[in-house]
């Protein structure tokens, strides 16, 4: 049996309690203010992120890994497994798929990369590496991990909402805002993951109204049937709480896992933005 080994970039998202957190290799994501540039959770801290944004008025840029950074780390994975399994933020919001395209050809006669586009993030990947971890436990092969990542992916369903527009208006990220958004900081959109692209849909006028619509959009979706839950927030602990309790009364879920969203995601919202993400458990 094959001894595979699982990548992933740090917008991956699972809470800290996470068991499998030892067993995952996270590549970080860029976050560059001014020419300083920082590794997303290894030189900058969430907390700072925001002090500096709130100062500065401006949000940093976020930029993919490159390839020799995952060349470097798959050669030395290649000591010690058969296998990798790359799994990473939509190709549609970043290059770090292409990077890990590039860097799995650079080593492919050292060892066998399969770079996977998750075409979302967050928790998302965090579902998925869970399944990935299950079946390769199972003794599964990475071609049919791959393929039950794939159908995975076909049925996720990620809706956020931000507490305000400001870091929208000020990252040009999601689609469809419109060019009036300067003057509709009032309006909650609701952002609905759509083909590995963040799109803002509908818009409400209260913070309530939007977290419930939040829920009605996911019950549309799945209806009764039963799905692994998540709620993602950005500094926003005690809404995603709240955001948990009210799905879990309207869903057919177990208990939701709740977990902060990665800064290189939230960045394009801000703080307090609260957000569900789900896919059908035997899908």
């Amino acid at each position: 049996m094959p001894k595979v080994a699982l990548v992933s970039d740090s917008t991956f998202d699972m809470p800290a309690d996470w068991p499998r957190w030892s067993r995952i290799h996270i590549i970080p994501v860029h976050i560059r203010f001014g020419d300083t540039f920082y590794r997303e959770g290894i030189d900058i801290d969430e907390a700072t992120f925001y002090r500096r944004v709130d100062e500065e008025q401006s949000i940093p840029k976020t930029s993919q890994p490159n390839p020799s950074e995952f060349s470097e780390l798959y050669h030395q994975l290649a000591a010690d497994y058969d296998a990798v399994i790359s799994m990473h933020i939509t190709a549609r919001l970043s290059g770090t798929y292409q990077s890990a395209l590039t860097a799995a050809e650079m080593v492919k006669d050292e060892i066998s990369v399969y770079p996977f586009d998750t075409k979302a993030g967050s928790a998302a990947i965090g579902f998925m590496a869970d399944e990935a971890f299950d079946m390769l436990d199972a003794g599964a092969s990475p071609d049919a991990v791959m393929q039950r990542l794939q159908k995975i992916r076909d049925g996720i369903h990620l809706f956020l909402t931000p507490d305000n527009l400001k870091y929208a208006a000020m990252s040009g990220r999601i689609s469809a805002l419109g060019s009036a958004v300067a003057s509709l900081l009032n309006i909650k959109p609701l952002v609905v993951l759509t083909d590995g692209e963040l799109i803002a849909g509908e818009r409400v006028r209260t913070r309530s109204r939007a977290v419930r619509r939040l829920v009605e959009m996911m019950t549309d979706r799945v209806e009764n049937r039963p799905i692994r839950l998540a709620v993602v927030h950005a500094q926003a602990p005690e809404a995603a709480q709240s955001l948990a309790a009210l799905a879990q009364s309207h869903l057919n879920c177990g208990e939701p896992i709740i977990t902060p969203l990665a800064t290189s995601i939230a960045v394009h919202l801000g703080p307090g933005t609260v957000g569900l993400v789900a896919y059908e458990i035997g899908r």
